[in-house]
């Protein structure tokens, strides 16, 4: 079968499977390979016991794999091959050296930008799908630029913006597709070539263009504003408890706001996941780098807060229980 495009994603986890998925399916005449240094990993997704969960993914593989879906660990060969190459790999907090704690560690992203370099023999577009910390494309353009082929790299920023158990739904219907990349002739042909690719089922107006630091940024903003939110209903339950309040109630009234709006503003025991403390002890770092001590301070109290209400609630469970735990 001959394919129009050619792409390959580095990185067989949570965001990169599912997403290449939904491109092969919505895009028929794109061949899309997905690898992964995991046999392992590489197996599951070859198998009808798919690595990860997620409603409505085995049929999307199901339909896909073998026809222009397809999964290896033959990085080299799909690297050469590849017109746009995602780079999804996962981006942990660091545990040692600088930012210990705060900062992403971008080492996996890295190395994917120096096997790039060393592999390949023509011009390509990068994407990143990792969730980064800002300015981390002027660190993979500088890692490929410095292959000795003359080759041209034009890397993009695409963050992902899904979520756990809507996943295939968020990617079918996104509110917005974010790529931004930089502002020359070059890199605008790059950002169209992407556009291209999710125009095939994304309305245009849903896919909006900006320059790559913006976009970067945006994904950690977005993640941070979420948590917010849920931190401050946190807050308040608090004080409903304290004052004989009902936090339900509370967040329905201010939720039927249309400026607020309802969503996460329900009360719990505070947000989890892999994501939203990751991505604002990110901001905290980055602020802290660029001296804004008091824009730190703010979103580190949206971390703080989250610890206090998981605290608070273990009291109250430790307590209800006759101090016996």
């Amino acid at each position: 079968m001959s394919y129009t495009l050619k792409i390959c994603c580095m990185g067989a986890g949570y965001v990169g499977g599912p997403t290449m998925a939904v491109i092969a399916k919505k895009c028929p005449n794109i061949k899309v390979t997905v690898v992964d240094l995991s046999q392992k990993q590489i197996d599951r997704w070859n198998s009808d016991n798919l690595p990860i969960y997620e409603p409505g993914l085995p049929e999307v593989v199901n339909e896909c794999r073998g026809r222009n879906l397809f999964f290896s660990t033959d990085i080299d060969t799909h690297i050469i091959e590849a017109d746009i190459i995602f780079i999804s790999v996962n981006t942990p907090t660091k545990m040692q050296g600088i930012g210990a704690g705060r900062a992403s560690n971008i080492k996996n992203c890295e190395l994917c930008a120096r096997k790039i370099a060393e592999v390949s023999t023509s011009d390509k577009i990068i994407v990143e799908k990792s969730t980064v910390p800002v300015r981390t494309a002027e660190a993979i353009r500088r890692v490929l630029s410095c292959n000795e082929k003359n080759l041209n790299f034009q890397v993009l920023s695409n963050p992902e913006f899904l979520a756990e158990g809507t996943a295939i739904e968020d990617l079918f219907a996104p509110s917005r597709v974010l790529i931004g990349g930089v502002q020359s002739p070059d890199g605008l042909a790059a950002i169209a070539k992407l556009v291209s690719v999710y125009a095939q089922w994304v309305p245009r107006e849903n896919i909006l263009t900006t320059n790559l630091w913006s976009s970067e940024l945006s994904k950690l903003v977005a993640n941070a504003m979420l948590a917010q939110r849920v931190s401050s209903i946190n807050s308040i339950s608090a004080l409903c408890e304290a004052t004989g309040a009902d936090v339900s109630e509370i967040s329905r009234a201010v939720g039927s706001d249309d400026r607020i709006g309802s969503k996460f503003l329900k009360s719990s025991v505070g947000f989890g996941g892999s994501c939203f403390q990751k991505d604002i002890l990110n901001l905290v770092y980055l602020c802290e780098t660029y001296g804004l001590t008091e824009c730190a301070a703010y979103w580190n109290q949206v971390v703080l807060m989250n610890d206090y209400q998981k605290e608070r609630f273990s009291r109250k469970m430790v307590s209800s229980m006759f101090n016996t735990v």
